[in-house]
């Protein structure tokens, strides 16, 4: 699920975008960018689920194909404008590097918390069900915990090692990262506390009971915090000099579990 960014994703500052942007497009272009990386991980899981009757490996592949190709067009798309964070995760790591500041890490996470809701609110409208309707699955436990921290911590080092040595691939690698994350953790990961929350906002497959959601989500940020000071370490990276944001990684668009029981 991650969740979930030409481009730099989750979580490296190495490249500001064009000062020119404004503030406001930039916010806008974070709760548009974040709603429809919400309307494709929530949707796809529920109209998977739908198709396979249930089950939940095709499900898990189809979201895991999905959410890859939606995070990397959407990465291509809002990258130059906000550097589509899509994530309040990767928000907190270009501010750390010094890509945002701190008015405008707020802005973000406020755009990106909207963004979720509306994502959810336009794909339930699609399949007929509730505006918002809290998740019934319960997810929790140091196993999930640990999961998302993981998950998160390599979504974040993913960005700002490629960012550093290879930004015109970085779309794509994010994006195959996230794919990945899918099958190879407990969580699905969502790696993206904007997904998290947007999980408990519905009763689909994706959906999260709104009592665990701040496990994952503090989970997510852990991993934040401990990628970003190693990986610019270990990609050499400068400390950023322009007070912009950085095209990083969505979300992040991330994505969820469905083999463990829950899609995307």
């Amino acid at each position: 699920m991650a969740t979930v960014s030409p481009l730099r994703a989750a979580a490296s500052a190495t490249s500001p975008a064009p000062p020119a942007v404004s503030l406001a497009r930039r916010v806008v272009a974070e709760a548009l960018g974040t709603a429809l990386l919400i309307a494709v991980v929530i949707g796809t899981g529920i109209h998977a689920n739908r198709l396979s009757g249930g089950d939940a490996t095709w499900t898990l592949l189809a979201q895991s194909l999905a959410g890859g190709a939606g995070l990397l067009a959407l990465l291509t798309v809002f990258a130059p404008v906000s550097g589509a964070h899509l994530n309040p995760a990767v928000t907190l790591s270009a501010a750390l590097q010094g890509g945002l500041r701190a008015r405008e890490a707020l802005a973000y996470v406020a755009a990106q918390t909207v963004g979720a809701a509306l994502g959810v609110a336009a794909v339930h409208a699609m399949y007929g069900m509730a505006v918002w309707s809290a998740g019934t699955h319960a997810a929790t436990g140091g196993a999930l915990w640990w999961s998302e921290a993981l998950a998160t911590f390599g979504l974040i080092g993913a960005g700002i090692a490629c960012g550093r040595h290879a930004p015109r691939h970085l779309p794509a690698v994010v994006a195959a990262y996230i794919a990945a994350g899918y099958w190879f953790t407990s969580s699905s990961s969502l790696a993206n506390p904007a997904l998290a929350f947007a999980c408990a906002l519905t009763d689909g497959p994706s959906g999260i009971r709104p009592e665990d959601v701040p496990g994952y989500m503090l989970a997510q940020l852990a991993g934040a915090l401990l990628a970003t000071p190693l990986f610019r370490w270990l990609a050499g990276a400068e400390p950023a000099r322009a007070r912009h944001p950085v095209a990083v990684r969505t979300n992040a668009l991330p994505m969820r579990r469905q083999a463990t029981g829950r899609s995307a």
